[in-house]
């Protein structure tokens, strides 16, 4: 443990009913505690339940044991049998402000390291160049940072890959347009108001896919353009050049609006991979995986077979010896592991493609580049709704632009915190309606399990109660406001002061943080950071109804005061390894 690290009580607890169940039955050694948070105590273990079968001794009878074989340690006040053989267990009130203590004492929040050293990958957002980051944009990003950031702060080495659609036959015909139609505006520098340049090749784009398809003369010199770029003809190549740092500009403005962690130097395009696709089709061939089917090159699983019973295959090379994004998602793989020295690979990516990624992972292993030592895992995750609960589309149908959702979001907050305080200024209402506006759109997003659909409905979102990041973000203000009526004081615990129930709850709530951020690490679902936070907020402002702060007298006073500083300095953290923005006032 390191010397920032606190060991939670539940894990304290757990290691004293393991000791006793050593000790009681010697048989049992190693066997799971199964110690919990409980409704009847501060803890329950169900350890006698689970076990009771392999001693064939009734499930009360065991606790009987375990209980007389407990170490009532400093982490055991009382213990008492329940039911048919649960043992509640309560810790006594110095060992929960000592906690408190210890944890304020933290620059970490008690929080330790155990990615310590690990080298992941996570490869997310992933736009298209050239076309408008759109709502189908909005999950691999917002869910793919936060775990870069919960990652990161566990101690994992966390390599962030933003995979753009860079390459592909779709540039010819845009550059061809683009070379036939000088006067067309597309450069930010040229473009008024709103839109990017992003949003304007993107109908450039459309225009000329028109006229490839109607025009065959239009159609053969777009690709004859396609092959100019792929050889890297000097003019062509710096068309594309400028296309892909227009598109970049764009995307990075919406990521620095979401206040994701993706850089430019972030960003590795198919392009990229282009030039070892030959390699990595070479050491498939050579290794037996690879094979020829009816002039295409293909991998047939050994795991998956379709609707006939045929293997599924996996198209290396197309039989026209093109390649797709099979081909570059080995190679992607094959270079995340060699060159990147990789030990865990994360794909945040729709779950629509997780036969995709099961086929990619089983030839990585076959081909001996995915060893047992290093972890490959997709990371699904559902779909955006509307808020009917059909698929997210504008009212004529079309694709809903992210950045249109983002001024919607922060319209709807604007007016809420402006009915809340109408006082004011302007500069600082937008400040704030901005911080609880994207809040809001990520928080509603991260609380969601990711394997789940969801639906977007901003007034839900930007409410001030219920589970949402603006009602997060207003107990975070309240705390701070507390604080600094007491003039943000050096505090001292007194750890004799007995507790009340309510400041219990919340001190054994905010003992939970490293064991819900590691579980978060472990399982690479935000959700149940979210859910903490949300409990959090409740039991804070349970204890605020309940126990006055300013008003009590010294050493509770103090020790109220410690809870505040402790709850605030979690609700900010945990927020931030959301994305989110804990404002110090709303």
């Amino acid at each position: 443990m390191s010397n920032h690290e606190v060991q939670p009580l539940l894990g304290q607890v757990a290691t004293i009913v393991s000791a006793a169940i050593n000790r009681a039955r010697p048989e049992l050694a190693g066997a799971d505690p199964v110690v919990r948070r409980s409704e009847h105590a501060d803890f329950q273990s169900n350890a006698a339940l689970a076990l009771a079968k392999r001693t064939r001794t009734r499930p009360a009878d065991l606790a009987g044991e375990l209980t007389t074989a407990l170490d009532y340690a400093e982490v055991i006040g009382s213990v008492e049998l329940s039911g048919p053989g649960f043992l509640n267990i309560t810790v006594p009130d110095h060992a929960v402000w000592g906690q408190v203590s210890a944890r304020l004492a933290s620059p970490r929040l008690g929080v330790g390291a155990p990615e310590e050293g690990r080298r992941t990958v996570i490869d997310y957002s992933a736009p298209n160049i050239a076309k408008e980051m759109h709502v189908g944009h909005l999950r691999t990003t917002i869910i793919g940072d936060s775990l870069a950031r919960v990652l990161g702060f566990l101690g994992a080495e966390v390599i962030r890959q933003n995979h753009l659609g860079d390459w592909g036959t779709q540039f010819g015909m845009l550059i061809q347009y683009l070379d036939e139609h000088p006067d067309a505006t597309w450069r930010h520098d040229e473009l008024s108001g709103n839109t990017s340049a992003v949003s304007a090749l993107d109908e450039l784009y459309k225009t000329a896919r028109k006229v490839f398809d109607a025009d065959p003369a239009f159609a053969d010199r777009s690709r004859q353009r396609v092959v100019a770029l792929q050889s890297g003809e000097p003019a062509t190549l710096a068309r594309w050049k400028e296309i892909v740092a227009e598109s970049e500009k764009a995307f990075h403005d919406i990521y620095h609006r979401l206040g994701v962690l993706l850089a430019p130097e972030d960003s590795v395009g198919e392009s990229f991979y282009n030039p070892v696709l030959a390699d990595t089709i070479a050491e498939l061939v050579d290794a037996g995986i690879a094979v020829d089917s009816e002039g295409a090159l293909v991998i047939f699983s050994e795991e998956v077979t379709g609707p006939e019973g045929n293997p599924v295959p996996l198209m290396v090379r197309k039989s026209d010896g093109g390649y797709g994004y099979d081909t570059t998602d080995l190679a992607t793989i094959r270079y995340r592991i060699h060159d990147l020295k990789a030990d865990r690979l994360l794909y945040v990516t729709d779950s629509r493609q997780a036969l995709h990624f099961r086929l990619i992972f089983e030839a990585a292993r076959r081909v001996g580049w995915l060893t047992d030592d290093i972890e490959a895992a997709h990371v699904p995750y559902g779909t955006v709704l509307g808020p009917d609960g059909r698929p997210f589309k504008t009212r004529a149908g079309g694709t809903v632009r992210l950045m249109d959702l983002l001024d919607d979001a922060v319209n709807r907050a604007r007016a809420v915190v402006q009915e809340k305080d109408s006082g004011l200024d302007p500069a600082e209402l937008d400040r704030i309606a901005e911080q609880a506006g994207i809040g809001a759109v990520k928080y509603a997003d991260l609380s969601t399990s990711r394997t789940k659909d969801y639906a977007f409905d901003v007034d839900r979102m930007v409410s001030l109660t219920g589970n949402t990041g603006v009602y997060l973000q207003y107990a975070h203000t309240r705390v701070r406001s507390i604080l600094r009526n007491a003039g943000d004081p050096e505090i001292t615990i007194d750890p004799s002061v007995p507790l009340e129930p309510a400041e219990r709850a919340l001190a054994l709530e905010l003992d939970a943080y490293s064991t819900t951020l590691a579980e978060v690490g472990a399982s690479l679902e935000p959700h149940r950071l979210c859910g903490y936070l949300y409990d959090l907020a409740r039991d804070f402002t349970t204890f605020y109804e309940a126990c006055p702060v300013l008003k009590a007298g010294e050493p509770v006073r103090g020790n109220r005061l410690a809870l505040c500083q402790l709850t605030g300095r979690t609700l900010e953290h945990g927020l931030g390894l959301l994305g989110i923005t804990a404002p110090d006032r709303m």
